[in-house]
């Protein structure tokens, strides 16, 4: 992950706690500000996700998907 979107949150973060101590925390300027940061939050951990590498049970299932211990029972 890198650190830009680190920076865009505390950023956002800090928008948003002005924005709530100028119009108020129940204001839709305050809600507006806070979905920013969650939708940044979201992102980083999006991105977090996406670098991890798959364990070497993943990779197996990945070239053997019709092995028993990898099949996927849906209720």
């Amino acid at each position: 992950m890198s650190n830009n979107i680190q920076d865009k949150i505390q950023e956002e973060l800090k928008q948003a706690r002005d924005a709530c101590d100028t119009a108020g925390s129940s204001s839709a300027e305050c809600a507006a500000a806070w979905d920013a940061v969650e939708e940044l939050q979201a992102e980083a951990s999006h991105q977090r996700q996406s670098d991890t590498k798959k364990t070497s049970f993943e990779e197996y299932c990945d070239a053997n998907p019709d092995a028993d211990e990898c099949r996927v029972y849906e209720d």
